[in-house]
């Protein structure tokens, strides 16, 4: 570099931020039979309007416009960023296993498949908006999963899914949390 140049630079450290969940395991990732209807309701909440991956996009987006001015609470994001990846990638599993594709693709009941689209995300410039979306988006995600758990009849694929919604639940706080600041 010569040495009148001069150029922007992020100073927020990422190296240490870790998924944010709920201090519980997992349960294994398995199912008692294969199941297209069920693989068909976790691809919504894989890549529907309201899924895991709507909320990865839509945090990491958050994330890279607040790490100029906030690195705690662009890490804070990142941290939940994270853990919904985590999410996706044990739907992506329970999907296969019971015998269905994960190609980004929603499988509602009596409507045409939908491909995943940025359309779904919300994204607001003043921090307090995006927060209150973040919050949003968790709550539905809870409702939607709790909806799907009473209709999927495989305890193995239920404690999956109640175990995501600790995380989500806890999600929630925190975004309350960082609201209040």
């Amino acid at each position: 570099m010569e040495k009148n140049e001069s150029f922007l630079s992020n100073s927020c450290s990422f190296a240490n931020v870790r998924p944010i969940m709920a201090a519980l395991p997992y349960p294994p990732i398995r199912v008692q039979e294969k199941n297209q209807a069920y693989a068909n309701l976790l691809s919504i909440d894989y890549c529907g309007s309201v899924s895991e991956l709507s909320a990865i996009t839509q945090y990491i987006n958050n994330e890279n416009r607040l790490s100029c001015n906030d690195c705690s609470m662009a890490g804070t994001i990142l941290g939940i960023a994270m853990a919904e990846m985590m999410h996706l990638q044990k739907l992506g599993e329970l999907i296969v296993l019971l015998g269905g594709t994960v190609d980004f693709t929603a499988k509602y009941r009596n409507v045409r498949p939908k491909m995943w689209t940025p359309e779904y995300l919300t994204i607001p410039e003043k921090v307090e908006k995006m927060l209150e979306a973040d919050i949003e988006a968790e709550t539905a995600a809870i409702t939607q999963y709790t909806m799907h758990m009473n209709m999927i009849q495989d305890g193995y694929v239920n404690a999956v899914l109640a175990r995501i919604i600790k995380d989500e639940e806890y999600h929630i706080m925190l975004l309350q949390a960082l609201l209040k600041q």
